[in-house]
């Protein structure tokens, strides 16, 4: 077969001259094989087109699909609400809860509570650290890893650190405890393979010394260990709403600075301030010197840490003859103008009982108080019995610890019910023979001076919205009246006078207490204390100040009894802390106020009571029988007073 046509190639014949051409014929041959595939190509051909139809159409439909779902009809998110099912809504919180979630209801780790002042202002507060650690076996070259810790914890002791990070066969080493966020992350950036971090808390106390002793302190792990940290560690840990205590961080820094004042001036070896709410029983202000940082409860040392003011315990001296005298009136045992012989010193076989700067003649009752007489009082107490004291000393909180929200508690000591004889009877009257907390005495005084109920002690705010705090009646009103204007005479005509403030009307009771020691009272080792309750016509906070071990220096004369050491400074403090207890001096009507409170240090004898020198109805005789000397005492909180001399006590 041939073709030829107007593509057929024109070409010369070998040998012909230029010009010259023929066409050059091509010849094509099918075989029968060609002529038997042709039908299996075309099928294969239709397949194909079928095929591509089919991707066409699918493309197409998809196509399709997404124009419609994105351009001409999207779909619209639904929200939220719709999407979930309806939970009902959470039970109403008790009245007073508050309304704010939890750490736990939120899934997060729950901080330590802080803890804050009255008025708000915080007194501790757990802040986010971290503590870092390592596992030594992922520690590709620990001296190395030392070095590179070193350059951001430089504290680090390098041999110390080496060592631990050394050690193989451990998973687990400590480096560093509570480090802040700025080290994590300068740690972080180290890049130190098998180095770890574990999400942590360290508490602060921004007052840092004041409230020391109140707050108390944690250990390494922030555990609550003294003061309220501790008392309250497990409500610290699992309640984060904040706890309120009752004191007011202003009080508290003026007391600390009029003590520290006293302490240094007068070379005493401690220190402790208290003031108190007379009304609810609130602790507003509580001191002791020495203190310590709060930041740093680790290295106080055992006499920093000493909680004077409810631990530390002392015979609380002429301070007591405050309760000598409201229990003898209270009693009705004895009257306002009845007289005790305190013209000569007691002997009762070994023990002598003598006064201080005595007026050596009888005394009114208000004479023994305002010049502290030592006889007077033991002739009161003698006059109701022992009995009677024991059984008043139970009732005013003097014979047990005080509930207070502190572990450094600790209980008086006292004689027991078998020991107490006529002659703990009577120094007991003057505030020997028993030792107690400063706080027992506070909260003994302020029962007297608030109409006779006894509050509790407590360093827990008040809440406004609850009902008032409950009390035990602990004497009639009649007798805390008389008590407040007795109160008053000591401050106005008696060794309280250092502490009067114009306008306040300051109450109150000196005590210098001669401490015991193994061979009886040290005359170079005393307590002065000073109680005080203003203003007198209307109770509202009672201030006690005491000094341990003062020394006379040439202000005082020679003296460092407590009228001279203890009461200046408590009148100090109360003339600073008035106005911001919102209590201003009212000196406008000085004259009625002191009117109303004036007691005569002798007082008028009504018609048919008999005259001092001739006891009345109930009271002792001028020259009481003298009972039998006590049998030696065996040592312990139950024994009585021992010593052949029962020293003065102003």
């Amino acid at each position: 077969m041939s073709a030829h046509g107007k593509g057929d190639e024109i070409a010369r014949g070998r040998g012909a001259p230029e010009g010259a051409s023929v066409l050059r014929m091509e010849h094509i041959r099918f075989t029968a094989a060609d002529v038997a595939a042709t039908p299996a190509v075309r099928r294969t051909q239709a397949r194909l087109k079928v095929a591509a139809w089919f991707f066409a159409g699918l493309f197409t439909l998809v196509g399709a699909k997404l124009t419609l779902a994105t351009v001409l009809d999207p779909m619209k998110p639904k929200p939220q609400a719709q999407m979930r099912r309806p939970e009902p809504p959470p039970p109403a919180p008790p009245p007073g809860a508050s309304t704010q979630p939890t750490a736990a209801d939120l899934g997060l780790r729950t901080a330590r509570a802080t803890i804050s002042d009255r008025n708000g202002e915080i007194l501790a507060v757990s802040l986010p650290t971290a503590s870092v650690f390592a596992n030594p076996a992922k520690l590709i070259d620990a001296n190395e890893a030392a070095e590179k810790l070193r350059t951001v914890l430089p504290q680090l002791d390098a041999a110390d650190l080496r060592r631990r990070l050394g050690a193989e066969k451990k998973q687990f080493v400590y480096i560093a405890r509570q480090i802040t966020p700025r080290e994590q992350l300068a740690i972080n950036a180290l890049g130190i393979p098998g180095i770890e971090f574990e999400a942590t808390e360290r508490r602060r106390f921004p007052q840092g010394r004041v409230a020391a002793h109140v707050i108390g302190g944690v250990d390494v792990d922030g555990h609550g260990v003294a003061g309220v940290e501790g008392f309250f560690d497990k409500r610290l840990r699992e309640d984060t709403s904040p706890l309120k205590l009752s004191i007011d961080v202003r009080v508290q820094q003026v007391v600390r600075d009029e003590l520290l004042t006293a302490m240094t001036s007068f070379n005493a070896i401690g220190a402790a301030g208290i003031v108190l709410d007379v009304r609810t029983g609130e602790v507003i202000g509580l001191v002791n010197l020495p203190d310590y940082d709060a930041n740093h409860f680790g290295r106080a040392t055992n006499d920093e840490r000493l909680n004077r003011a409810t631990f530390g315990r002392y015979e609380p001296g002429s301070t007591f003859k405050l309760q000598d005298a409201a229990l003898a009136l209270d009693s009705g045992t004895v009257q306002i103008w009845n007289g005790f012989d305190a013209s000569s010193p007691i002997h009762i076989g070994r023990f002598t009982i003598s006064d201080f700067e005595g007026k050596k003649r009888w005394l009114y009752v208000p004479e023994i108080l305002a010049y502290s007489s030592n006889i007077g009082a033991a002739r009161m107490a003698e006059a109701v019995g022992g009995e009677r004291q024991r059984a008043w000393m139970d009732r005013m909180g003097m014979l047990s610890p005080l509930g207070i929200e502190l572990l450094e508690v600790r209980p008086p000591s006292a004689p027991a019910a078998a020991n107490w004889k006529d002659i703990a009877t009577m120094t007991i009257g003057f505030g020997h023979g028993i030792s107690v907390t400063p706080l027992h005495v506070v909260a003994g005084t302020a029962a007297i001076a608030n109409g006779g109920v006894y509050y509790r002690p407590t360093l827990l705010a008040a809440n406004p919205e609850a009902a008032p705090r409950g009390g035990m009646r602990v004497m009639q009103q009649t007798t805390s009246d008389t008590m407040r204007r007795l109160m008053r005479l000591v401050v106005s005509d008696g060794f309280g006078r250092t502490a009067e403030v114009p306008g306040y009307y300051i109450g109150g009771k000196t005590g210098t207490a001669e401490k015991p020691g193994r061979h009886g009272y040290s005359k170079n080792a005393r307590v002065s204390a000073f109680m005080s309750v203003f203003p007198m016509n209307a109770p509202r906070y009672a201030v006690y100040m005491m000094l341990d071990e003062p020394k006379a220096n040439a202000s005082t004369h020679g003296y460092a009894t407590a009228g001279w050491v203890s009461a200046p400074a408590a009148g100090k403090v109360i003339a600073r802390i008035g106005p911001m207890l919102g209590l201003l001096p009212d000196v406008e009507n000085a004259a009625t106020i002191n009117a109303q409170l004036a007691i005569p240090l002798q007082p008028g004898r009504p018609a048919g009571a008999k005259p001092p020198g001739a006891p009345a109805a109930g009271a002792p005789m001028a020259t009481p029988a003298r009972p039998k000397p006590a049998p030696p005492a065996v040592a312990g909180p139950s024994a009585p007073v021992t010593t052949p001399t029962t020293v003065a006590a102003r």
